[in-house]
């Protein structure tokens, strides 16, 4: 007798757990990543939605104001930049039967699979680095300390002129600076998924340390943690499904879509991931950007 319709049978089991431990790393990471932050705002991209950040505008005007004189009105302004039209990225991957033959599973998949993983994370992070360095309260020091204590007292500042409280402040440095300032000294570096950082330093809530490729020497960067938006794409959005397109999500926030399929056709394992994610500061103005000129 045949086996009934619908029978899961240990390929389809075998994809789908491939499907759910890619998607749960990947997602598992972003969360560490809210974490390590304290607060990140997940906003979920509505049709027609635009990604705009926000800065503020306005002079104050003189307070000495004559007795029965009418007091001129303070005008300030909140303007918007449009950051990026939300895109979804797509990407995939194939590895060859020849390749599972000879290398064997564990090395030709999963390994390729944890490459594809860490770049497709990467890729979000740069993106977010680059943006960073466009942030508008800017100066020089003449030392790394300072430009740590003016990076974070500029945002703080700033918040303050704009009556907005913050529950702390996050930094990014190149972790060059930071072995060069604190040359032999004892410190201790936490490295979860890929992030290093420094807790509670120098009156951050987190530093993050970055290599050359993503933040240039003898530059600190810092907004509130408020400020940090994660903005997305839901790849399990229903009308994807319609039309056929149907990715294994994980979590309540759906960051990433991953599909596996083998293709008898070229006799290859396939590998599908979308993705519609940013990281942006929902204030330019509110990142500092201060550069170390030591012979300033």
């Amino acid at each position: 007798m045949p086996a009934k319709a619908n029978l899961i049978k240990t390929a389809d089991v075998q994809v789908t757990a491939r499907e759910l431990d890619f998607v749960t790393r990947f997602e598992r990471n972003w969360q560490h990543l809210r974490d390590i932050l304290g607060i990140m705002r997940p906003i979920k991209k509505q049709p027609g939605a635009v990604l705009k950040s926000k800065y503020a505008e306005g002079t104050l005007e003189d307070g000495a104001v004559g007795e029965g004189e009418d007091i001129p009105y303070s005008k300030f302004t909140v303007k918007e930049k449009k950051y990026q039209e939300m895109t979804i990225e797509k990407y995939a991957k194939a590895v060859s039967i020849e390749a599972i033959k000879d290398h064997g599973y564990d090395n030709a998949v999963q390994m390729t699979d944890d490459e594809f993983l860490y770049q497709l994370q990467a890729g979000v992070t740069k993106k977010f680095y680059d943006y960073l360095k466009t942030g508008t309260l800017t100066s020089e020091e003449t030392t790394f300390q300072m430009a740590l204590a003016m990076a974070k007292g500029k945002v703080e500042n700033k918040f303050k002129q704009m009556h907005r409280n913050i529950t702390g402040v996050v930094g990014f440095v190149n972790i060059l600076d930071v072995y060069k300032y604190l040359g032999a000294a004892n410190i201790t570096i936490q490295n979860q998924f890929g992030f290093q950082y420094l807790k509670d330093f120098m009156g951050f809530n987190t530093i993050f340390l970055l290599s050359d490729s993503e933040i240039p020497a003898d530059t600190v960067i810092a907004t509130p943690v408020e400020n940090i938006v994660m903005y997305y794409i839901d790849p399990n959005d229903s009308d994807f499904a319609k039309a056929g397109l149907v990715y294994t999500t994980s979590g309540e926030t759906n960051l990433i879509g991953f599909h596996t399929q083998g293709n008898y056709n070229t006799a290859v394992s396939e590998a599908f991931a979308i993705t519609g994610l940013v990281l942006f500061a929902e204030y330019l103005d509110g990142i500092a950007k201060i550069t170390v000129n030591a012979g300033g």
